[in-house]
């Protein structure tokens, strides 16, 4: 039973719910919407343009200093603001099944792009809670629940919301989407108050420069910004294509269903739930190393299916791999990105890494079919799995991971409560 030890903390249960709420909008405007749009006749050109309402979540850095400084009359800075997302949530989401894609489709891509808007306003507030609120030992196991809240959420607001629109009306679905948000605001109000919380930056530019001025001149600066940038990029740029190359080796999109959704969503929330375990034993330099090897040797799986061609059992194999150590590689990096947020900033300074990180997967994922098309299936995985290399290299040189971290070497206190 000691292997359970990091999860029976009250505020590592908390991440449960707040993970499923932050997950739940994401489909609300991804594939539900879509699916949504393609039953109502329109084109594949006017479904696709819909994706731009996703770019919020790339933007999020923009906004996250007024979050930083500001707060809310209740509850506390982060958790009044995630109460505030989640009952605006609540509401837009519900709202958009009441627009008719067939007359106004102009009102429902604003309405889309305001649910976007609220999610990545959510996600800033989630993740600095979660990293103000859990100690050092606690942040992997914490982070691998609120993942498995994550995606449950995509399940059920993707897969489950496709299966009762085929006996209810979309309005009524996405009435019954708005509705879990509720769980989320309960889990907030809920939600324990972090045990020391840092003081608010006293100005907004004190909230926009002081977070990059502080990061840059630590010792290993640099070092950590390549790491973040490079650790996770051999996945992203693989996964982009990865459906691609699956139907170009004559698989359906049934079995590409059923192997890729469900037995990845499984596999993911048992890696990540077992990184917790992990890390809390091992260490997050030890962690980082050995599951970012993993993460990126699972990629050799599918350069192993594009020689062999169709087989699912091999299928399986590469999916169950892939998403088990791919959950492993996520409690580590995550609770890495938290040991570097000092808690004065943490919502900016944890916006703008993660969203360097997913900027820097997608501009390189963006030339990976071109590699693919060229050079061959085989060589384009085995490139993903050298991209992990840079980030492997440098991980035992950073000396973030031999200290605390910024945030917990002399936290502030002051009358805002988290």
């Amino acid at each position: 039973m000691r292997l359970l030890e990091p999860f029976r903390s009250r505020r590592v249960a908390v991440m449960l719910p707040l993970g499923f709420a932050a997950g739940l909008p994401n489909p609300v405007t991804g594939s539900t919407l879509a699916a949504w749009l393609a039953t109502e006749g329109l084109t594949p050109a006017a479904i696709g343009a819909f994706a731009l309402v996703s770019l919020p979540y790339n933007f999020k850095f923009v906004w996250a200093p007024l979050l930083d400084r500001f707060a809310v009359p209740w509850l506390g800075r982060r958790r009044g603001w995630m109460a505030l997302a989640q009952l605006t949530l609540l509401g837009a989401i519900a709202g958009m099944g009441w627009i008719a894609p067939s007359t106004s489709l102009g009102l429902l891509a604003m309405a889309a792009l305001a649910v976007a808007f609220l999610s990545a306003t959510q996600d800033i507030v989630s993740d600095a809670y979660r990293t103000d609120l859990l100690p050092e030992q606690e942040r992997a196991s914490g982070t691998a629940v609120f993942v498995a809240g994550y995606r449950v959420a995509l399940l059920a607001a993707g897969g489950g919301a496709l299966i009762l629109s085929d006996r209810l009306a979309w309005r009524e679905v996405y009435a019954l989407l708005g509705g879990l948000m509720a769980l989320g605001v309960v889990a907030t109000w809920l939600a324990p108050r972090p045990e020391t919380v840092a003081e608010r930056p006293a100005s907004l530019r004190d909230a926009t420069i002081a977070p990059l001025t502080e990061f840059f001149h630590r010792r290993g600066a640099w070092l950590a910004l390549a790491v973040v940038l490079f650790y996770k990029v051999g996945d992203a740029v693989a996964s982009h294509l990865l459906v691609p190359f699956l139907i170009e080796h004559g698989f359906s999109r049934t079995e590409i269903g059923s192997v890729v959704k469900f037995l990845g969503l499984g596999a993911t929330v048992v890696g990540a739930l077992a990184g917790g375990v992990w890390v809390a034993r091992w260490g997050l330099k030890r962690s980082l190393l050995v599951f970012g090897a993993l993460q990126a040797l699972a990629n050799v799986f599918y350069a192993a299916l594009a020689v062999t061609g169709k087989s699912m059992p091999l299928l399986v194999v590469s999916i169950g791999l892939d998403n088990l150590f791919n959950g492993l590689g996520t409690a580590a990096f995550v609770a890495l990105l938290m040991s570097l947020c000092d808690k004065r900033y943490t919502a900016f300074q944890y916006a703008l890494l993660s969203s360097a990180m997913s900027v820097t997967g997608k501009a390189l994922a963006s030339g990976g079919g071109l590699i693919a098309q060229t050079a061959g299936w085989p060589t384009f995985f085995l490139l993903t799995v050298a991209l992990a290399v840079p980030a492997l290299v440098l991980i035992p040189r950073l000396p973030q991971l031999d200290s605390a971290s910024p945030g917990e070497a002399s936290p502030k206190r002051a009358s805002q409560s988290g």
